[in-house]
């Protein structure tokens, strides 16, 4: 899978796998309708962030948790 390229598809795959990494209770809060593509860039490289770090800290969790609030539209 290119996630290199914005799609509906690798936004799903993104917030799903964000969910899964962060350890997110309420998956609502990454439901891909609540997502603009014109901000995939910023979900993407969150996404490269949390894959590549490993473990989070709980203070790292929710400052991710928080960003990714403010990227979504509603």
């Amino acid at each position: 899978m290119n996630l290199d390229k914005p799609s509906q598809e690798n936004l799903k795959y993104i917030l799903e796998q964000l969910v899964d990494k962060l350890g997110v209770a309420n998956r609502m809060l990454l439901d891909e309708k609540d997502y603009d593509l014109n901000k995939y860039d910023d979900l993407k490289f969150l996404y490269d962030h949390v894959v590549t770090s490993g473990s989070l800290s709980p203070a790292e969790t929710q400052a991710f948790v928080d960003e990714l609030r403010s990227v979504r539209k509603v």
